[in-house]
C-alpha cells in the first residue's frame, strides 16, 4: 500500500511539473510557481516510499522552499518590521550546539590514531578548496561580491553532512568525525586568513571581526554542546568534568580578547561580554544537561530527534531567507552559479580522493577524505555572509552549494555503498557462512 501511494505521488509530481511548464508558456506565472512548488513537495513525499531514494527527501524539501523564495520573496525577507535574516546566527548556533552535544574529547583521539589521514585531510581542505574557488571566481568573471561568496565556501571547514556521507559510503567514520572537528576548531584562525588573502581583492575583509563571528557562531556553541553532553553522560568521571570545565573558560577569555580587538572595546565591555558568554554557553548548558538527565534519564535518542528536527528546519530556513534576499542576483547569475558550485564540489571529491591515493591511504580513508574535502559547512559561510551585511550577494554561493552538495554527496555515497571495499566483502562472506 505504501509503495502504491509513493508511486502515485511520483506520477503526480511529473503531472504538476508538466502543468508548471505549460503555465509558463502561457504566461501564467503565479500558477507556474504553485505547480512547481507542489511538484517538489509531492516528489519529496513520494521518494520516502523507496529505500534507495528516501535520502533525497530532505533535499527536495529544500528545493521546494527555494522555489517558494524565488516566486514569493516578499513573504520570506521580513515579518512586519522584523527582518528574518536576524534568525540566521541563532539558528546556526543551535545547529552547532547540536553538533557539539553529539561529540566529546574522544573524537580528537583520531589525531593520534590516524595522524596521516588527519594531516592530508586538513591540508587538502584548507589549500585545494580555497584555490579551486579562487580559480572559478576569476575564470567565470562573477561580480565581486558573488565571487567572494564562492571563495568563502572554499575557505570554511567541512560540516556534519560529510560525516553522514562517510557513514553511508562505508568509509572511515572516526576519521571523518576527527577531520570535521579539527578543521572546525582551526577555522577561527585559518578561514579569516584565507579570506583576507584570497577574497580581499573582491571585497573588504575584516580579519578580527570574522574571527569573532566564527568563535561566536561555531566554537562557543560547540563548547556549549560539550558541556551539555558532559552533564548528560552518567559515565563521565568527576576528574574528567573538572578538567574540561576548567579549560573551557579560557576559550571564552580568548574570545573576549578577540572581541576587544574587533570592536575596539573597553575593559568594562570585555567583562560584560564575558559574563554574557559564560551565562549562555557555560552555565545554561550545565543546567540544561542536568534537567534533561532528570527528565528523560539521559536518553540521548530523544535529544537527537529534537536537535535533528531543529537542524533540518534551521538549515531550510537559512537557505530560504538567503534565496529570497538574493533573488534578483540569482535571476542574473543563478544557472552559472549552480554549474560552478557543482564544479567546485566535484573537484573537491576528485582531488581529495586522488591525494589520499597518492599517499597510499586505504580505500576507506580515500572515500572519507574525498567527502571531507568536497563538502563544506555552508551554514557557517551563510552566517559569515550575513554578519558581513552581504547576505544577498556573498551569501548566494553558500545557499546554492548546500542543497547541491547534499545531492552529489548522496549519489556518491550510495554508489560507493554498492561497492564495498575488500575487507567489507570479506566480513560479509564470513557472516554469510556463519
Amino acid at each position: 500500500m505504501k509503495f502504491r501511494i509513493s508511486h502515485y505521488l511520483l506520477i503526480s509530481s511529473v503531472i504538476l511539473w508538466s502543468a508548471s511548464f505549460i503555465s509558463y508558456l502561457t504566461g501564467s506565472i503565479n500558477f507556474t510557481g504553485i505547480f512547481l512548488i507542489s511538484g517538489f513537495i509531492t516528489l519529496a513525499l513520494g521518494v520516502r516510499g523507496f529505500e534507495k531514494l528516501k535520502g533525497f527527501s530532505y533535499t527536495l524539501w529544500i528545493f521546494a522552499a527555494v522555489t517558494v523564495s524565488m516566486f514569493y520573496p516578499q513573504y520570506l525577507t521580513s515579518v512586519g518590521s522584523f527582518r528574518l535574516n536576524r534568525l540566521i546566527t541563532p539558528l546556526l548556533q543551535i545547529i552547532m550546539f547540536g553538533m557539539g552535544s553529539q561529540m566529546s574529547f574522544n573524537d580528537f583521539a583520531g589525531i593520534i590514531k590516524m595522524p596521516k589521514g588527519v594531516i592530508i585531510g586538513v591540508f587538502a581542505q584548507f589549500t585545494l578548496m580555497p584555490l579551486i574557488a579562487l580559480g572559478i571566481a576569476n575564470i567565470f568573471s562573477f561580480p565581486p561580491e558573488i565571487a567572494a561568496g564562492i571563495i568563502l565556501i572554499g575557505c570554511v571547514p567541512s560540516g556534519l553532512a560529510s560525516n553522514v556521507m562517510s557513514f553511508l559510503a562505508r568509509a572511515n567514520v572516526p576519521l571523518a568525525v576527527t577531520l570535521a572537528a579539527v578543521t572546525t576548531l582551526l577555522s577561527p584562525l585559518v578561514t579569516p586568513i584565507l579570506m583576507e588573502k584570497l577574497a580581499g581583492q573582491f571585497i573588504e575583509v575584516d580579519f578580527w571581526s570574522m574571527m569573532l563571528d566564527i568563535l561566536n557562531m561555531i566554537i562557543l556553541p560547540i563548547i556549549a554542546g560539550f558541556i551539555f553532553n558532559l552533564f548528560l553522560k552518567k559515565e563521565a568521571t568527576a576528574r574528567s568534568k573538572v578538567i574540561q570545565l576548567v579549560s573551557y573558560p579560557f576559550i571564552m577569555i580568548l574570545t573576549g580578547l578577540v572581541f576587544i580587538k574587533a570592536k575596539d572595546a573597553t575593559f568594562i565591555q570585555f567583562l560584560i561580554q564575558f559574563a554574557k558568554m559564560a551565562g549562555i554557553f557555560y552555565f545554561l548548558p550545565m543546567a540544561g544537561g542536568i534537567l534533561f538527565l532528570k527528565a528523560f534519564g539521559g536518553d540521548k535518542k530523544i535529544m537527537e530527534k529534537i536537535l535533528s528536527l531543529v537542524s533540518m528546519v534551521g538549515i531550510a530556513l537559512i537557505v530560504t531567507v538567503i534565496t529570497a534576499s538574493g533573488r534578483d542576483s540569482l535571476l542574473t547569475v543563478g544557472l552559472l552559479l549552480m554549474i560552478t558550485s557543482i564544479l567546485h564540489n566535484f573537484a573537491g571529491y576528485t582531488l581529495g580522493y586522488l591525494l589520499a591515493w597518492l599517499f597510499r591511504m586505504p580505500e576507506k580513508d580515500r572515500r572519507t577524505i574525498a567527502f571531507e574535502v568536497g563538502m563544506q559547512n555552508g551554514g557557517l559561510a551563510s552566517g559569515l555572509a550575513n554578519q558581513m551585511g552581504k547576505l544577498a550577494t556573498v551569501g548566494l554561493a553558500p545557499a546554492i552549494f548546500g542543497p547541491l552538495m547534499n545531492i552529489t554527496g548522496s549519489v556518491l555515497a550510495n554508489w560507493w555503498r554498492g561497492r564495498p571495499v575488500r575487507e567489507d566483502r570479506s566480513e560479509e562472506v564470513v557472516s554469510d557462512e556463519l
